[in-house]
C-alpha cells in the first residue's frame, strides 16, 4: 500500500512537470488560435457582430 506522503509526493511531481507543460501547450493553442488560416472573417464577424442592430445610421 502507498503511504500518503509518497502519493503526494508523485502528485507534485507530476504536477510539476506535465501540469506545466500541459498549461503551456494550452496557453499556446489559445493565444494562436484567432490567427490561424482561414480565420480572418470568423474574427471580423465577431467584431463587427455588436454593430448589426445599430439604428443610428
Amino acid at each position: 500500500m502507498i503511504s500518503p506522503h509518497s502519493t503526494y509526493e508523485t502528485l507534485r511531481q507530476l504536477a510539476d512537470s506535465w501540469g506545466l507543460l500541459a498549461m503551456v501547450v494550452t496557453f499556446t493553442v489559445f493565444a494562436l488560435w484567432p490567427f490561424r488560416p482561414g480565420a480572418s472573417q470568423r474574427n471580423h464577424d465577431a467584431a463587427m457582430s455588436i454593430f448589426k442592430e445599430d439604428d443610428n445610421g
